[in-house]
């Protein structure tokens, strides 16, 4: 099971870098995007250190309060969520 959740959590991560360094690559090429929608969904499912990563590895989405307010937000509810499941579901 812990397996299955690390997979899981390195698979959506990746997702999550790879979305942002692909947004950014069509960003400077003015073809079709992908919905800020979709970023800020594979970053509530688990990806939101993926996210964060590629976010600011290609500085993308980096003057959006939506993306600097909201990723480190959703990563933040993500620890207290997993620090609370740790501590209260043992």
């Amino acid at each position: 099971m812990k397996e299955l959740l690390l997979l899981y959590f390195l698979i959506i991560n990746a997702a999550g870098f790879l979305l942002m360094l692909a947004d950014k690559h069509k960003a400077k090429k003015n073809c079709w995007r992908i919905p800020e929608s979709t970023l800020m969904l594979v970053a509530a499912l688990g990806g939101s250190v993926g996210s964060l990563i590629g976010m600011y590895t290609v500085r993308h989405k980096t003057k959006h309060p939506k993306f600097t307010i909201g990723i480190p937000l959703i990563l933040a509810l993500q620890i207290v969520l997993a620090v609370w499941i740790v501590v209260f579901l043992r």
